[in-house]
C-alpha cells in the first residue's frame, strides 16, 4: 500500500488506537467517567493532527529558506522539541478545562501524554511498517553490479 491510501490508514489506525488509549489511561489516572476522558482525547487528537499539520507546513517553510540542506540530527531534536513544546501550550489548557484539574496537574498529564506518545509513535510505526510493508521513499533500489 502506497500514496494517500497508506497515509489515511495510518492516520485512521494511529488516532483511532491513540484515543482508546487514552481514553483509558486519563479515566484511570483522573478517576473521571470515561464519557468525559473520551471527549478530551477526541478533542486532544483533532488539535494534535492540526498542530502538526500547521506546524510542519511552518517548519518545511523555514526549512525551504534556509541554505544548508539536510535534516541532521540537530535539526531533528530541534522540530521534535519544537512540535512537543506546541503540544503542551496547546494540550495543557484543554485538560485542565475538560478535566477540571489545575493548571499543574494539567501540565503533569500532558508531560505523561508525552512520554507515552513518543514510545506509542516508535512501537506503532515499527508495526504498521511490518504489516503494510515500507513506503516506497524507504524501499532500497536493487544495487547495479
Amino acid at each position: 500500500m502506497q500514496g494517500i491510501q497508506r497515509k489515511i490508514v495510518y492516520l485512521s489506525l494511529y488516532e483511532g488506537i491513540a484515543i482508546v488509549l487514552s481514553t483509558v489511561t486519563l479515566s484511570l489516572v483522573t478517576h473521571q467517567e470515561a464519557s468525559k476522558t473520551g471527549a478530551i482525547s477526541v478533542c486532544a487528537s483533532l488539535v494534535a493532527m492540526a498542530w502538526n499539520f500547521a506546524y510542519n507546513s511552518l517548519f518545511e517553510a523555514w526549512e525551504a529558506r534556509n541554505s544548508k540542506g539536510g535534516r541532521g540530527f540537530w535539526l531533528r531534536v530541534g522540530h521534535t522539541c519544537g512540535f512537543e513544546a506546541g503540544m503542551l501550550l496547546l494540550l495543557a489548557p484543554l485538560f485542565a478545562f475538560g478535566l477540571q484539574v489545575s493548571a499543574t496537574a494539567a501540565l503533569g498529564l500532558q508531560l505523561g501524554m508525552l512520554a507515552f506518545f513518543l514510545i506509542y509513535s516508535f512501537v506503532f510505526t515499527l508495526g504498521f511498517d511490518r504489516v503494510f510493508g515500507l513506503p516506497a521513499s524507504a524501499q532500497r533500489s536493487p544495487v547495479a553490479v
